[in-house]
């Protein structure tokens, strides 16, 4: 089979990245893989911690905290594979996962990306992603099909095209990424593989999902579901996302939406909430975006050296 690279990110989470590991050496078969963990600027260097759970694996460190495509992107520049399989370090493996995703690939040579079904680690029985539907460039706003689910075999055996990967466990062909360029850098977290994903789309490359296979997923480790990291990149970032991948008459509706209907909406459940204190990164990711240029946007389209 075609070589595989796996690349995966740690950040602080040594256990997390370990477990991985381990069900990688458990589930894969390690003779057809590439196994690169890039360490994005967490406070320990676990490079030898990670190589003796797995030797052969390739550790590279980044003195600062680069961003989910910053630190993903030095793992694909390293990737010596046909294939590279980007996964979140707090996912975990099943049997066979790569030989079938490079499967699904190599029989429909328009696939750009593909992801598998998704599964909470500690709700197994339970689906996070079986794919998404279109973004609507109103609200910039899709749903998560198969979102909470209960696993009954409802999309085994299924492949089917879809409008976005999940950036927990995503595949793509080495030389499409040389070709289109690497995960967009300036989101940092949050909305950037929805982003490559419609730069693969212009390219010509289908966005695939797959319920031949699975991963489970450990979500909510990184960052937690009401901080105010969370509240300022998803804010900044879906504008982001707007400006970059609609129409100005889009552009124009969505920013109308937004500030007189979704902020408002967001500050009055936040009230409700009493976590007031969220409110400011609203109006920071405001601010970004209105300090950042349109051509400044188009940067971070990066380039495989």
């Amino acid at each position: 089979m075609a070589l595989t690279s796996i690349v995966t990110v740690n950040y602080n989470q040594p256990e997390a990245t370990l477990a991985l590991l381990a069900s990688i050496k458990r589930n894969l078969n390690l003779d057809d893989l590439e196994i690169i963990i890039v360490d994005n600027g967490s406070l320990t260097d676990c490079g030898a911690l990670f190589k003796q759970c797995l030797p052969q694996l390739i550790y590279i460190r980044s003195q600062t905290n680069l961003g989910f495509a910053g630190g993903n992107n030095l793992g694909i520049k390293a990737a010596s594979g046909q294939y590279v399989l980007m996964v979140n370090n707090d996912t975990e493996v099943v049997k066979g996962m790569t030989e079938i995703l490079v499967h699904e690939m190599e029989a429909n040579p328009e696939i750009g990306m593909i992801s598998p079904l998704i599964l909470y680690f500690d709700q197994p029985d339970t689906i996070q992603y079986a794919g998404y539907t279109p973004m609507n460039y109103v609200t910039c706003r899709n749903k998560t099909e198969g979102l909470m689910e209960k696993n009954a075999g409802q999309y085994t055996g299924i492949s089917k095209e879809t409008a976005y990967c999940h950036g927990a466990a995503m595949m793509c062909r080495k030389a499409d990424i040389i070709n289109i360029s690497l995960m967009p850098e300036m989101y940092f977290l949050y909305y950037e593989e929805l982003d490559w994903c419609e730069m693969f789309k212009k390219a010509g490359k289908k966005i695939w999902f797959t319920g031949k296979t699975h991963i489970f997923h450990k979500e909510s480790i990184s960052v937690g579901r009401e901080s105010a990291l969370k509240t300022y990149f998803v804010t900044r970032n879906r504008i982001l996302f707007i400006r970059r991948n609609a129409s100005l008459f889009n552009q124009i509706i969505f920013a109308f939406y937004f500030t007189c209907v979704a902020i408002p909406k967001q500050i009055i459940i936040y009230v409700l909430k009493k976590r007031t204190d969220l409110i400011p990164y609203l109006r920071r990711a405001l601010t970004w975006n209105i300090t950042q240029s349109r051509n400044s946007l188009k940067l971070g389209f990066n380039t495989v050296e």
